[in-house]
């Protein structure tokens, strides 16, 4: 097939380019590198049709390239992802996350293209039930990240509805794993780790009893390249997750087994915080067939190789 991925050359975006490299697609990526890095997708070379450097908010950009190739599936990645940016900025936000699906929709709706929405577990409220977060749990946009998420998803399954395009809003629980940053705009798992192998202290934002369920990101990829393939899944919202929560506090232990090494700070938005967040995933077994395949320990394993080979410590 022929397939567009907006956000390809970020951590997950590589990760999905990856996996439909592999099962033999021609591929695009749309990226403004606001997020991503081109050194993501060095590895994959000539394999990649075209790497196009561009806003999904460029509306004559996108209608060229969708002018030019018949895309099958069009996997949208492209977002502001940051929740304390969403807060301090939230017109940037939801220009991005919001205007800029719409702009995609409409391409994808005039050239009948499937469309894969990558939303967040971030729309939840706090998990409340033994067995998780199902499709069905209440959603609460404690930030304008998750208000804009939520517009966006609406749009999408709008379009499936009243135009009966195909399309699925995806949910993946915290990502990790290569390739993610370790910055203050990365993920938990990979500051941990970088800040355990500088020797430097791991700060836990609050009391460190908030959870959260960490999927390792090649059960990640698995799960949105599958959405894309499925016709199952049309016209549905579908989590992804690991199915086990961790706290900050036990997640901090687990990277570093020092106690001497973890110090508590004051939270930046404690507004915007979900206290627990598990994944039930079942909806996902069912329609698509999976499940995750690497535990915590040997995804936290993998992570921390990875960042020491790219030297970035």
């Amino acid at each position: 097939m022929k397939i567009l991925i907006t956000g390809g050359a970020g951590f997950i975006g590589r990760a999905v380019a990856k996996r439909l490299l592999a099962d033999g697609h021609e591929i695009w990526i749309l990226d403004d590198l606001s997020n991503g890095r081109e050194e993501n997708i060095e590895e994959f070379g000539n394999d990649i049709q075209d790497f196009i450097k561009g806003d999904i908010k460029n509306e004559e950009l996108l209608e060229l390239l969708f002018n030019e190739t018949k895309f099958d599936i069009c996997y949208h990645l492209g977002a502001s992802i940051n929740v304390q940016d969403s807060i301090d900025d939230p017109r940037t936000t939801f220009n991005n996350d919001t205007v800029g699906t719409f702009y995609i929709l409409e391409q994808c709706r005039k050239h009948q293209v499937k469309v894969v929405f990558m939303s967040t577990c971030m729309v939840y409220d706090r998990c409340v039930d033994v067995n998780g977060i199902t499709e069905n749990h209440p959603i609460k946009p404690a930030s304008p990240y998750a208000g804009s998420k939520i517009a966006a998803e609406n749009m999408v399954l709008s379009y499936y509805y009243a135009y009966g395009l195909p399309t699925v809003v995806i949910r993946p629980f915290n990502t990790y794993g290569p390739f993610q940053k370790t910055g203050g705009e990365g993920g938990v798992v990979a500051i941990f780790i970088k800040k355990k192998l500088a020797g430097e202290i791991l700060n836990i934002y609050g009391e460190g009893t908030q959870t959260r369920d960490l999927l390792y990101v090649d059960d990640c990829a698995e799960f949105v390249v599958q959405a894309g393939y499925s016709d199952s899944v049309n016209g549905e919202i579908v989590n992804a997750g690991l199915g086990r929560d961790i706290s900050i506090n036990d997640l901090a232990m687990l990277v570093v087994n020092d106690e001497s090494r973890i110090e508590h700070v004051e939270h930046i938005h404690p507004q915007s915080e979900i206290q627990k967040l598990l994944c039930n995933y079942d909806k996902a077994k069912v329609l698509l067939g999976w499940e995750p395949k690497v535990s915590l320990k040997e995804g936290i394993s993998k992570t921390e190789e990875w960042i020491k080979t790219s030297h970035l410590i």
